[in-house]
């Protein structure tokens, strides 16, 4: 049993920890003054640290101000040189790009590796870069060393901690948290959900006349607003008559990037739009500047005695910090207004969020596509009006609405903005709501993480409600739409085991297994086992749960059964088991990294054993003559039994690529026939190497052959398709893999005398040179400095007349806006496409049809302004994509943020890609 109760808040904006000491007569819940620098020479204990990082240049920092402003922490690869605490902020504000923020909001984003090096986004040159895992991870590794320091006969490690998290926090970023505080040096955390413990704090300063507090209460609705999101949660209250009310968790909103960040963005970019009148928008880390002024400026003009105006000032840069520094003013009324309209609109009850074909992206982060708070919780009251109707008693019409509302979160520090949310929600019910009283929204969270605890432990009341989400395993059927198999139903309790006892699954043995999970929020009350059709609508896909499991057996496969439980840390563990020794089981993990898959339809093509006989016939036989007469046909032989090659789905190209792979691959060198067909077919079946089941599997087993490379180095047409199918597959492969490919290819790449070249590029051409250029442009893992190298060697062959159109499509993918599979770290600076759209400006683009193409995906708007062109620029790339009659979809590309249409995303892998596949 640990001494202390500990809860830390791991908050977008700050963090804070708070604790009980159990050694106590009372229950009194303290706060952990945290010690930080505050300026030069001076550390002090403050209430909140601010979650951010400041990485200085060489020398910028005294030794002893760095040893002070970064806790004592060790510095490694992972964690680079940094300050922590308020003057890390108060620097931040005078740099551009040295300083990290809402690395939270990151460790949610599933559209980047959230475990590589990439904040700052928008960094300036030579800046360290950190994971937002690992920027995570050092926030707690500060608080650590801090509480151990005050604390050094109890340790942080061997207390009893509650870590929060959103409550709209999927498994995968539930997972990283707690890998996360295991990086720290935190080995064991308990989850919980942020709105949940503003409830709990409330419940711990109200636990001596709750039945009167909650007399008229039925429902209550939690929101909290922080920097980073908007969390909603409802809860259940019911009066018992003679013992405390009992209160259970009945519904949780959707994941929203919604918070204090988008209101400082906001006024940012109305600042922006008075300092930069040219029009020219500021870049990444200007903006972030910028930020934290009005956020400031914010927390001035909303408050009760508020100023009439505050000056905003963006500094220059370099030797001209204070010389080129711009001033504009915001005034109180219209940061209210602004702010009051634009987050929290008196609309109707029944109104839904307003929806933009692709979302917005600032800073990288994929916020909520509509800023309005009220909206959103319109949406979440419509989602839950079943489970709502219940906790009211309601059997009629009438509109499920709660009665009760708490609120929390940085942002209801203002009075104002908490009034207008209050009257909204009164409008709606017809009359005031019953608010519970919250004193300090910015801690709240922090001090109910330790009255959970001591829930935990019998000493006060704790709210019920089990799982947040039903969790579903998506089935492969033989119908059209997905399905998937109830595996842990909405309000499953901690720490049960749900058996699926009545459905058996046959578990492959000697090979990795990966098992899809969906969970949906929605008040449907399922049941384990229950069959239901996947709806994207209200399911969200999960990282897939993968296992290799060796039993040493001969067999091929198992019959297991499947059971899953809410796990002690509050996330999902799921685990099969022997149906003939059910005391052996194996426990199955999330891929964190892993691509999300779509679910396809299983049918087996009825004369799929026909066609597996002519490819063993080809790579069984010895007989050369039947060898040689057998690739001329088989290809041929195989459209004949099941179709034309464009037609085969992906279910029927991986059962293929299974052949390939297991009954081919060890014959495929006994000619060159037979080594030339094996590399077409196989990675014809296997492309584009991800959006399938099993595919991470089936592209390590392919990659094991690089290194072998091929056996008829004398043929033209072999080293053709030997690049042609790493380029098929190169959305499977690692970003280690890409470089070694790179690697081997850099020395087509390479510059040699005039006198020389016609005849180095004739050797290369038998190498299949134009092959290596489609399939370098398709290495979107690679490090944007090799991208950089390859698309100015491109560009300069152009220019000399020395490339063909091709290069042009290489262009267009290397330096591409929005990647088609890769993390968006890797994309090339946009100061570089800039010029080389400059350049791409230049060609006459009817005599080079996919110049115009290329410029498209070069200047194709993504939202983040650290990926985008300037709009002067812009401008100029559409009037000449007008003008050269280009297609709509092209133009509004470049225009506005959009989505390929199916034709310009094959252009895009350079072929069609497998029908039914759609990569998420």
């Amino acid at each position: 049993m640990s001494r202390y109760l500990v809860g830390i808040d791991l908050g977008t904006t700050h963090t804070v920890v708070a604790y009980h000491d159990t050694q106590q007569h009372t229950k009194i819940i303290q706060l952990f003054p945290i010690e930080q620098l505050v300026n030069v020479g001076e550390v002090a204990s403050r209430p909140l640290l601010p979650s951010v990082r400041y990485h200085p240049a060489d020398g910028e920092l005294q030794p002893e101000t760095l040893q002070q402003g970064s806790g004592n922490l060790a510095f490694t690869v992972e964690n680079p040189v940094a300050i922590f605490g308020e003057f890390a902020q108060q620097l931040g504000a005078k740099s551009q790009g040295r300083l990290i923020h809402s690395a939270k909001s990151w460790l949610s984003h599933t559209q980047v590796d959230r475990t590589a090096p990439i904040l700052p986004w928008g960094g300036a040159e030579g800046v360290a870069k950190i994971s937002p895992l690992h920027a995570s991870a050092s926030y707690l590794a500060y608080i650590r060393t801090a509480w151990n320091q005050q604390f050094p006969h109890d340790l942080l490690e061997q207390q009893d901690i509650v870590l929060t998290v959103p409550a709209s926090f999927d498994e995968g970023a539930r997972r990283l948290t707690v890998t996360a505080a295991q990086l720290a040096g935190l080995p064991t955390v308990h989850l919980l959900e942020e709105p949940q413990a503003a409830c709990y704090d409330w419940l711990h300063r109200h636990q001596t006349d709750l039945h009167n507090a909650l007399r008229n209460s039925r429902l209550l609705l939690v929101c909290d607003v922080g920097g980073g999101t908007t969390d909603l949660t409802l809860i259940k209250i019911q009066q018992q008559a003679d013992e405390l009310p009992k209160l259970t968790r009945i519904g949780v909103g959707e994941h929203l990037m919604l918070g204090g960040d988008n209101m400082d963005l906001a006024l940012a970019h109305l600042a922006e739009s008075r300092l930069m009148q040219a029009g020219n928008p500021l870049n990444s880390a200007s903006l972030a500047q910028l930020m934290l002024q009005t956020r400031w400026a914010k927390e001035q003009l909303l408050a009760e005695a508020a100023p009439e105006q505050c000056n905003i000032t963006l500094l220059g840069t370099g030797s001209r910090l204070i010389g080129n520094a711009k001033t504009t003013t915001l005034r109180r009324e219209e940061v209210r207004n602004a702010l009051l309209e634009g987050f929290f609109p008196s609309v109707s009850y029944n109104v839904q969020p307003q929806k933009r074909r692709a979302g917005l992206v600032e800073f990288g982060l994929p916020f909520a596509q509509d800023p309005a708070i009220t909206r959103h919780i319109a949406h979440f009251l419509a989602q839950h009006a079943l489970t709502a109707q219940e906790a009211l008693g309601i059997t009629d019409n009438t509109p499920a609405l709660p009665d009760t509302v708490l609120c929390n979160g940085g942002v209801f520090n203002s009075p104002l903005l908490q009034k207008k949310l209050l009257n909204t929600l009164g409008e709606w019910h017809g009359q005031a709501l019953h608010q519970l009283d919250n004193p300090h929204p910015d801690l709240a969270v922090a001090y109910g993480a330790v009255a959970y605890s001591l829930a935990r432990r019998g000493q006060q009341l704790k709210i019920g409600g089990g799982s947040a989400r039903s969790y579903f395993l998506a089935l492969e059927t033989e119908t059209t739409a997905p399905q998937g198999i109830c595996l842990l139903p909405k309000g499953t309790e901690e720490s049960t085991e749900i058996r699926l006892e009545n459905n058996t699954f046959a578990l492959n043995i000697g090979q990795p297994v990966q098992f899809h999970l969906y969970a949906t929020t929605h008040d449907i009350p399922y049941q384990a086992g229950e069959l239901a059709n996947i709806n994207p609508e209200i399911f969200s896909v999960l990282p897939p749960l993968i296992a290799v499991i060796d039993t040493q057996q001969q067999k091929a496969s198992i019959p297991v059964l499947l059971s899953a439980a809410l796990s002690e840390v509050g996330t999902v563990a799921v685990q099969c088991s022997a149906l003939d020794n059910p005391a052996q089981h194996w426990q199955l993990e999330f891929q964190l990294r892993g691509q999300a898959n779509t679910l396809l339809s299983n049918v087996i093509h009825p004369r799929f054993a026909e066609a597996i006989v002519g490819i063993e016939n080809f790579y069984g036989t010895r007989d050369k003559a039947t060898a040689q007469q057998s690739v001329k046909n088989l290809r041929n032989e195989l459209e004949k039994v099941l179709g034309q090659r464009d037609s085969w789905d992906t279910v029927l190209l991986r059962q293929q690529a299974d052949v390939w792979l297991a009954e081919a691959l060890n014959r495929r060198r006994r000619s060159a026939d037979h080594e030339r067909l094996w590399l077409n077919l196989t990675g014809f079946c296997l492309r584009p190497g991800m959006g399938y089941p099993l595919d991470e599997w089936r592209v390590q087993q392919l990659w094991a052959i690089y290194p072998q490379g091929i056996q008829y180095k004398e043929n033209a047409q072999n080293w053709a398709e030997w690049w042609t199918i790493w380029r098929r597959v190169a959305g499977g492969l690692s970003h280690e893999a890409q470089q070694t490919i790179y690697q081997s290819i850099k020395p087509y790449f390479a510059t040699v005398p005039k006198r020389f070249y016609k005849q180095h590029i004739v050797d290369l051409k038998k190498k299949g040179y134009e092959e290596v250029i489609r399939l370098v442009a398709s290495l979107e893992q690679l490090d944007s400095a090799d991208k950089i190298d390859i698309g100015n060697y491109l560009l300069t062959r152009l220019q000399q007349g020395e490339e063909s159109n091709h290069a042009f499509w290489a262009i267009g993918r290397i330096g591409a806006r929005v990647p088609s599979y890769g993390s968006v770290h890797y994309v090339v600076p946009v100061a570089v496409i800039e010029n080389w759209l400059q350049i791409l400006l230049q060609f006459n683009w009817k005599t080079h049809s996919l110049a115009g193409f290329a410029t498209t995906l070069l200047a194709r708007m993504s939202g983040d302004r650290e990926r985008d062109i300037n709009p002067t620029l812009r401008q100029t790339v559409i009037s000449t994509l007008q003008a050269n009659k280009a297609p709509a979809t092209w133009i509004a590309l470049v225009q506005t943020v959009s989505v390929l249409d199916e034709g310009d995303a094959q252009k895009v892998f350079g072929e069609s890609l497998p029908l039914g596949l759609r990569l998420l």
